[in-house]
């Protein structure tokens, strides 16, 4: 979540096997009000759909290379995301506190 309230999903994929054989990806669309590929400079990037942002990554860094095409979530989605997002925030808190508590996240 961005610091504007903009829900955003990065999709990092390790090569051109692993984005052929995850279409769950496109699931991701419903939750997010920008989606992101994140790769390697090596991936052949033509096939990242062009609504999708890119990133180019190692493990030093990464480039924003394209935005994503921005499809603003509804009200309501907007309210789910960010309670669930509060949740998680809040239980992680709560065993980085309390290693001993038994919540799952």
């Amino acid at each position: 979540m961005s610091g504007s309230g903009d829900i955003l999903i990065v999709e990092i994929k390790s090569c051109l096997l692993d984005y052929r054989t995850d279409a769950k990806w496109q699931d991701y669309l419903e939750y997010c009000d920008r989606l992101y590929f994140a790769v390697r400079a090596d991936f052949p990037c033509e096939v990242i759909p062009e609504e999708a942002g890119l990133i180019l990554a190692d493990r030093y860094g990464a480039e924003l290379v394209r935005e994503g095409i921005e499809e603003r979530l509804s009200a309501a989605r907007r309210k789910a995301m960010m309670l669930a997002l509060a949740r998680a925030a809040a239980l992680r808190l709560q065993q980085h506190l309390d290693p001993g508590c038994s919540f799952e996240i």
